[in-house]
């Protein structure tokens, strides 16, 4: 069967002893994440909708909205889904929804950006992007709770790192194609990319729903006032040190613009960079994906750790050279800075997943996941003033910060429990 060859392909476990609910479960988790994660990388809003805004002759405030939009839009609503979540028994069926909608906005974007110029392209592309991003909020409050319900412990982290290598590959060889040619960097072929995104979130929310989801216990929810949805904040310490070391981390999501800043426009104005860069971010999914997937399976807490000293050693190194050299050339040394920059980023993502999936919630999954959503989705969205910063001291001293946050979250990782250890 397809769901035993994934299995025993993707991890090490002894084939022999592990039923057949729970390789196929396993495998159903794999194909979606692969669609889903793929999708995300054809619309990346910080290069590939910002281009096609561009190429429209959308207005400057309308592309510097993309990725506030779709990154707020992706957190905040999560305490308000969470209490709906929560109650409900069957919890697939939000990710399912979650995604069906990301399919439909994202091929909606797709036919704005090849029949709308200008302002029109901008508020549609823009409003259609909210739409993703609350949907996505749903997908995001929904789903650590069905992993740690549907998928062994010891195995979540390896099912998201195989699914992102595998879509980072996908990813790869699109950007290799805008890069050289065989894709033309034309908007109506780019914006072909983003409505293939569509399909694919389609068909993840098709084969999501024929997940064997358990039912879930409902029998501890206490309620979502603010008071009930904000008590992990003052009772639960292990959380508390959770959200401070994500907090820190949030360096490693907002640093790549700032790469793109110290570099140099090449002589095409820079549209030709997206193959590149694209390039640099989706080979450090390759590159890494999976061992960190693997490795937090092993230790969340040190996986969170050394992502952070690998994003301080990159992005101090970024950082370094702008302060010399006021820069950093062209338009693919850039890529080469993303990325190791984002080797640390994707580590993040897989540490803080997996740590959450595998912490003890007392039976409160998604109202954990969405207070801290919530919480980064707040952080991030203040983290627009780094912008400022850039235009007063330049984006080499923001760097330097990031750094230095990134360096800091190290002793707060390390502080966590090792959850994987615990019953």
């Amino acid at each position: 069967m397809i769901s035993d060859r994934i299995y025993d392909t993707v991890t090490d476990d002894d084939a022999d002893t592990v039923d057949a609910g729970r390789k196929r479960n396993f495998a159903i988790h794999f194909l979606s994440l692969g669609a889903t994660k793929t999708a995300d990388g054809l619309l990346d809003p910080k290069l590939v909708l910002a281009w096609l805004l561009s190429a429209a002759g959308a207005p400057g405030y309308l592309v510097g909205a993309l990725v506030p939009v779709r990154e707020s839009g992706a957190l905040l609503p999560q305490v308000a889904l969470a209490e709906w979540i929560q109650r409900s028994r069957q919890r697939r069926w939000f990710w399912v929804v979650g995604s069906l909608i990301q399919g439909i906005a994202a091929l909606g974007i797709a036919a704005a950006a090849v029949w709308l110029q200008g302002v029109a392209a901008g508020v549609v592309v823009l409003a259609l992007l909210a739409v993703l991003a609350v949907a996505r909020s749903a997908c995001s409050a929904s789903y650590k709770d069905v992993l740690a319900r549907t998928v062994e412990k010891g195995t979540r982290g390896t099912v998201k790192g195989a699914a992102g290598s595998i879509a980072s590959v996908v990813v790869f060889a699109f950007a290799v194609s805008v890069a050289v040619g065989i894709i033309p960097l034309e908007p109506w072929a780019i914006a072909l990319a983003v409505a293939v995104a569509g399909i694919l979130w389609t068909i993840a929310a098709l084969v999501f729903s024929t997940l064997k989801e358990p039912d879930a216990d409902t029998s501890e929810d206490a309620g979502f006032s603010l008071s009930q949805i904000t008590r992990p904040l003052r009772g639960d310490p292990e959380f508390r040190r959770y959200v401070a070391s994500r907090a820190l981390l949030i360096a490693t999501a907002l640093a790549p613009p700032f790469i793109v800043m110290l570099s140099h426009e090449t002589d095409d104005g820079g549209l030709g960079n997206l193959g590149v860069l694209i390039i640099g971010s989706s080979a450090a999914a390759i590159a890494s994906s999976y061992i960190w997937g693997r490795l937090s399976d092993r230790s969340s807490r040190w996986t969170l750790a050394l992502s952070g000293i690998s994003a301080a050693v990159a992005l101090g190194a970024v950082a370094a050279t702008g302060f010399f050299y006021g820069g950093i050339g062209p338009g693919w040394l850039a890529a080469v800075f993303i990325f190791f920059a984002q080797i640390g980023y994707q580590g993040v993502r897989a540490g803080r997943s997996t740590h959450l999936a595998d912490m003890d919630t007392h039976g409160r999954k998604a109202a954990y996941t969405a207070l801290s959503n919530t919480l980064i989705g707040v952080l991030l969205l203040a983290g627009g003033a780094f912008g400022l910063v850039a235009d007063v001291a330049g984006p080499s001293v923001v760097l330097a910060i990031f750094a230095a946050m990134s360096l800091a979250s190290v002793p707060v990782s390390l502080a966590l429990s090792e959850v994987q250890q615990e019953d």
